[in-house]
């Protein structure tokens, strides 16, 4: 089963195929590599500019040490920059402070070895020999000196990403808001939408006279459907238990138009019940898998749902009778889809994971994992 970081790029097809956005996205790309080699270059040749003129102050001036600390500039935004690339690689800026710090320190350390072994070389093998006498002190002191260099620069480039990342919160927390009450709105018409409504009056209808007491257990259902579905606008998460629960009362008023045709089984570990989750996203995945799955074949079809807590993770799993069209799985088309792509961007950031892939031709599986913590995306931390 593939899985997908859930990030900026998958959000919306609205959003990753306007001609604009890439456009901006691209210029906005080549601004900061512009500025990033601007300040490496100018902050290496002003540790050069203030090492030879302390250098002179001392009357240690002298063309070798301005040969020497030009070659450790090079040296230097060499080094750093590998440094950046490793960072960005593995992600180092979304980690906790914890992790990043041992990472920094070793990484500044290593640098600055190799760093004073490059002095050391280039000093020999030109005959400068800036170091009179070299020892187990001057190796340290120099490794020292270099390695706490790395730290500044490291803690320069961290700041700066911590800095930019605050002020992506503040963007996101306003995307956020537009993209809630836009939910509200097409949660509204995609759950309530005249179909269902229509279909669940008409099997009370048909209970009325036949079962008066299932026709009112599944008034109160209904009304327990729309009541929920009024208040999210209240609630930027639900527990899975809440949402269980309204799972159950739109399934249970489903069996009674689909009767023997609509089976399902509810397994939710107890432990995983008070995990906070969107609201809307599980019923609206169980109501498309019935709508464009169990609905479509003769004999109906069940549908399963799962829920447990994994490594500190809540996976939850959505099985269904039927398959996926290849295109709309490619494309991540349609409502339930997209939006829960979107949301789960919005509220969990690259720690929220979607997929969902045909199984044996005869089913679709749709599987979901969050964490269980607190909102662990930046931009969550307003939201709240």
């Amino acid at each position: 089963m593939m899985f997908y970081n859930i990030d900026e790029k998958k959000l919306d097809n609205s959003l990753t195929k306007n001609p604009l956005n890439k456009l901006t996205e691209i210029i906005q790309r080549m601004k900061r590599n512009k500025i990033y080699w601007l300040s490496q270059i100018l902050g290496w040749l002003l540790y050069a500019l203030v090492n030879i003129i302390v250098s002179a102050s001392f009357g240690h001036f002298s063309w070798q040490r301005v040969i020497i600390l030009l070659y450790l500039c090079f040296v230097g935004i060499s080094l750093t920059h590998i440094f950046r690339s490793i960072i960005r690689k593995h992600g180092w800026v979304n980690f906790a402070l914890k992790k990043i710090i041992p990472r920094v320190i070793i990484a500044s350390i290593v640098i600055g070895t190799i760093m004073f072994a490059a002095w050391i070389t280039v000093d020999i093998s030109i005959g400068i020999h800036l170091f009179k006498k070299l020892n187990i002190g001057i190796f340290l002191g120099g490794i020292f000196q270099l390695s706490s260099l790395i730290l500044l620069w490291a803690l320069i480039y961290f700041s700066v990403h911590f800095f930019e990342n605050y002020k992506k919160a503040e963007i996101e927390a306003l995307i956020w808001e537009a993209a809630v009450k836009d939910f509200e709105l097409k949660t509204l018409k995609s759950q309530l939408n005249p179909h269902f409504m229509f279909n669940a009056l008409n099997s009370i209808r048909a209970l009325i006279d036949e079962d008066p007491v299932n026709a009112q257990t599944a008034v109160t259902k209904l009304s327990n459907i729309l009541r929920y579905s009024l208040k999210i606008d209240r609630h930027e998460t639900v527990s899975l238990a809440e949402e269980i629960q309204t799972v159950k009362d739109y399934l249970a008023l489903e069996s009674i138009r689909f009767e023997e045709r609509l089976k399902y089984k509810i397994n939710i570990e107890p432990k995983s019940e008070r995990i906070e989750i969107p609201p809307m996203m599980v019923q609206t995945l169980v109501e498309n898998g019935i709508k464009h799955g169990i609905s479509e074949r003769k004999e109906g079809g069940e549908i399963s749902i799962n829920a447990k807590i994994v490594d500190s993770k809540l996976h939850i799993k959505i099985q269904n009778s039927g398959n996926i069209d290849e295109e709309a799985l490619k494309n991540s088309a349609g409502f339930g889809i997209a939006n829960t792509k979107h949301r789960l961007n919005l509220l969990y950031g690259i720690e929220g994971l979607f997929s969902i892939k045909n199984l044996n031709n005869d089913s679709v599986i749709v599987e979901i994992i969050i964490p269980t913590g607190d909102v662990t995306n930046e931009s969550s931390n307003n939201r709240r």
